[in-house]
């Protein structure tokens, strides 16, 4: 496209004329991102959140890991070894169901976890005992 190509196509996206100063490849390439948001999604409110921050200089807390039915953790305490399945609905560990990890933490240690945190799916995971 052309200088007044871009323009037109500028208008119609954004619903006014571009500023004068604009160089032609950044008017491409705001059209190319306004499209692409267009048909896939503007950025999340989370990632925006984190941009912010960062901008700011804040620290951007990550967010927590997905898990898939499917996967497989596993964890030592005190020198016993568990497996724990993630299923749809929740978690099996030795044939029995738990609506969480955090619940199998509990049943493991006898004491209140973060489940995510007991089986090191969070930057601060849990020491091994």
């Amino acid at each position: 496209m052309d200088r007044s190509a871009l323009r037109v196509a500028w208008r119609e996206a954004f619903s006014n004329a571009p500023p004068h100063f604009l160089s032609m490849i950044f008017m491409r390439k705001a059209l190319i991102w306004h499209e692409q948001c267009r048909r896939f999604g503007a950025l999340s409110p989370d990632l925006k959140r984190a941009l912010n921050s960062t901008v700011a200089g804040k620290a951007v807390r990550q967010p927590a890991a997905a898990i898939h039915p499917g996967t497989q953790l596993v964890r030592e305490w005190n020198g016993r070894r568990y497996q724990v399945d993630v299923s749809d609905d929740g978690f099996v560990m030795n044939g029995e169901r738990y609506k969480s990890l955090s619940a199998i933490a509990l049943h493991i240690t006898g004491t209140s976890w973060s489940g995510p945190r007991f089986f090191g799916l969070n930057a601060r995971s849990g020491g091994q005992a």
